[in-house]
């Protein structure tokens, strides 16, 4: 007897997931990223997805770019998406390539944005990098499609690998004292996945950042808190902001 289609679809994406994770990249490869203020960094991407509550088959992927350092909205793009994937799956199938093809139809419909500088030079993504059961999640794989440098940036701790809410995660979430502390997620075998970032004086809950693609751990770590006005980083709070108002516009009675 076959497997159900879920799991035919689980088992497919993690063996690509396991190819794609060769191609990944943990180390600093543009100039801005080694600058102490990031000079030459002038861009700065948002990508995140939104659900209508109680649809598992319509979705809203958003970007935004923003310019650096002010963190102003340059671009935006929302479409609706119908996965081919149920709701449990949706993230890990359709996200990435959802948000590839915004980060297309931009280099696509605005030439000239993009001829001045690259489009967006880094990408913020709205869930973990290598921080992930497998080394491979959201923002690793857009990262890999798309070739930019991106940041994984999750709200809440994935327990993967040995990392977990014990009593010592949370005397050294304590022992955050302001904006831009942090410490590192180290796996069961030694290995440094994250960190978790208090990212803002103004609040004490850390987000947990991770390398996606083209940047090192110490410098995602570094830019996301410098994008921080409030506790997520502003590329992403904006992507989640617009997401969820493309939602309600287009689907008012609709309670995401």
């Amino acid at each position: 007897m076959s497997a159900p289609p879920a799991e035919e679809l689980l088992k497919q994406w993690e063996s690509e997931q396991a190819r794609l994770r060769q191609q990944v990249v943990e180390e600093d490869t543009e100039d801005w990223q080694r600058s102490p203020d990031f000079s030459g960094l002038e861009r700065v991407g948002g990508v995140d997805l939104s659900f209508i509550k109680g649809d598992d088959v319509n979705a809203a992927p958003q970007l935004v770019v923003l310019s650096y350092p002010d963190l102003e909205v340059l671009y935006e793009d929302s479409q609706m998406v119908t996965l081919t994937a149920p709701y449990r799956l949706a993230s890990a199938l359709e996200k990435p390539p959802s948000s590839w093809k915004a980060l297309q139809r931009l280099e696509r419909n605005q030439p000239h944005f993009c001829s001045v500088v690259p489009s967006q030079q880094v990408v913020f993504v709205d869930g973990n990098g290598l921080f992930h059961y497998r080394e491979f999640g959201l923002a690793c794989h857009l990262g890999v499609l798309s070739g930019l440098p991106c940041v994984g940036v999750a709200k809440n701790l994935l327990q993967v690998q040995g990392v977990n809410k014990s009593e010592e995660h949370q005397s050294q979430i304590a022992a955050l004292q302001k904006g831009g502390d942090s410490f590192p997620l180290t796996a069961a075998s030694g290995k440094v996945l994250g960190k978790a970032l208090r990212s803002s004086d103004k609040s004490s809950k850390p987000v947990y950042v991770s390398v996606g693609h083209k940047i090192s751990v110490d410098t995602a770590v570094r830019l996301t808190h410098s994008c921080c006005c409030y506790r997520v980083p502003e590329p992403i709070r904006q992507a989640d902001c617009r997401s969820r108002e493309y939602l309600r516009t287009h689907f008012p009675v609709a309670d995401t």
